[in-house]
């Protein structure tokens, strides 16, 4: 079953905070990992992952740096920053609270007691 782009939509930049939270990671490798995560549910482009981290790099979320990835190539790591983590924290207890009041309307319609 797919998910409606609308969904994953409002919920890009937590993702994205929420990878480099563990390690820092270029580019591809978070589009690699998400889908990863996510069973494939999330799968992001190019062309929609780098202005997200432009952005972010821009509010000072995430900062970037250059790091050899072999003799002949170069590979932009980004990093979350302590206002990206605050900013992670308030995403993650936004959309938690979000799900909660979906959840409670979902289960009022439910009647458990025919199952």
């Amino acid at each position: 079953m797919g998910v409606n782009r609308n969904l994953i939509t409002g919920s890009t930049t937590m993702l994205v905070l929420s990878l480099l939270e563990d390690k820092d990671m270029y580019g591809y490798l978070m589009i690699e990992e998400l889908a990863k995560r996510s069973d494939n549910t999330f799968s992001l482009k190019a062309g929609t992952l780098y202005p997200i981290l432009h952005s972010l790099e821009e509010q000072g979320m995430v900062q970037s740096y250059d790091k050899e990835a072999d003799s002949t190539r170069v590979r932009k790591y980004y990093s979350i920053t302590k206002k990206g983590k605050k900013m992670l924290a308030e995403k993650k207890a936004e959309w938690k609270f979000y799900v909660s009041a979906v959840d409670q309307v979902l289960q009022r319609g439910v009647d458990f007691g025919t199952i």
